[in-house]
């Protein structure tokens, strides 16, 4: 039963408990230290939105860009595989989604700037009972919306960590995800690999069988799933909006952890997703995977994710440099100091 009508937050309660929060007492940073920084130097935000609920604190964070100065803030939906495209041509600020798929344009030399992991695994992949690992899929059909999209980058990865060749191993074909959902219940795929609410979907109808949950199967679990990125023009000219809009971004992140209720709320009132069942059961699935930020380093993710897509022969670059290249960790480092759990 959708409890969308009942237990309904006003935004009244919503922000008195979010300024509660902002004062210290639960979610972080003093105000005499935000109002002690340099106002932003910008006070617009255009920020990316996909249909993949686990990028909540992105959402979240619209409660807390305010108090850091940003007065006019637009969600733009953008379809995940051309988020990164969009932040590069300055269509967005600001992005988070999926960290493999985003080597793939760097490795082609886009000026994306990979600031913060925001939280640990969150995809899952689904399989008829004539797959039960991820080495079953060999000589097997599966659905992806579009070769290079993040279905494709993060199944290629978990096929090469095992040893397969995910460009002649694997029968790719291309459906929408809905389309997919149906076919894997029909046994007409083997397949599919899905990002919240999808899983939760699946699960509810009783398709298929989970193959791999990031979040609990290592070594997915162990790497994150999401980072928040922007562009590298955006770093050099905001380099204070940059650390307020990060800010924003990890205190929304801790609110996840602790009221995953108001978050499952808050992405259905502001129109994120439309049912607060599977917005609330990805937020509570997902509470210890959003408490990772302070204590995973995300260079790992990159080196981790970096060396599949190497193997696979889908970049060319040395992952380490890649990370050199395109990663600034000061803003994170400053952040985990200032905002202590």
């Amino acid at each position: 039963m959708n409890r969308q009508g009942k237990d309904r937050w006003s935004r009244r309660e919503f922000i008195a408990n979010t300024a509660i929060a902002s004062a210290g007492a639960i979610l972080g940073l003093p105000s005499r230290a935000v109002a002690a920084e340099p106002a932003p130097e910008t006070t617009t935000l255009r920020l990316g939105q996909s249909p993949a609920i686990c990028i909540a604190p992105l959402y979240v964070a619209g409660e807390f860009f305010p108090s850091e100065g940003f007065t006019k803030v637009d969600y733009v939906k953008t379809g995940q595989h051309l988020m990164a495209k969009n932040v590069v041509s300055g269509a967005l600020d600001f992005a988070m989604n999926f960290a493999a798929p985003l080597l793939i344009p760097l490795d082609a030399g886009d000026p994306i700037v990979i600031l913060a992991g925001s939280h640990t695994g969150c995809f899952e992949v689904f399989g008829t009972n004539r797959v039960r690992t991820i080495r079953d899929l060999k000589g097997k059909s599966v659905a992806i919306p579009e070769l290079g999209s993040p279905y494709h980058i993060f199944l290629a990865s978990m096929a090469a960590y095992v040893g397969l060749n995910p460009r002649k191993d694997i029968n790719w074909v291309i459906h929408p995800p809905a389309e997919a959902m149906q076919l894997l219940a029909e046994g007409k795929i083997d397949g599919f690999l899905g990002f919240p609410p999808q899983p939760q979907q699946l699960r509810a109808k009783k398709v298929g069988h989970v193959v791999v949950n990031s979040m609990m199967d290592k070594p997915w679990s162990q790497y994150f799933c999401c980072v928040a990125y922007t562009s590298r023009q955006f770093v050099q000219k905001n380099p204070v909006a940059t650390k307020r809009v990060l800010r924003a971004i990890m205190k929304a992140t801790d609110f996840c952890v602790r009221e995953p209720e108001g978050a499952a709320r808050l992405l259905v009132d502001k129109g994120f997703t439309a049912s607060y069942d599977y917005a609330l059961q990805t937020m509570k699935e997902m509470q210890m995977a959003y408490g990772h930020w302070r204590h995973y380093d995300p260079e790992d993710t990159l080196r981790f994710y970096g060396l599949r897509l190497h193997e696979a022969g889908m970049i060319r670059t040395n992952p380490q440099k890649l990370i050199a290249q395109a990663t600034d960790w000061r803003f994170l480092r400053e952040l985990k100091k200032e905002l202590k759990a």
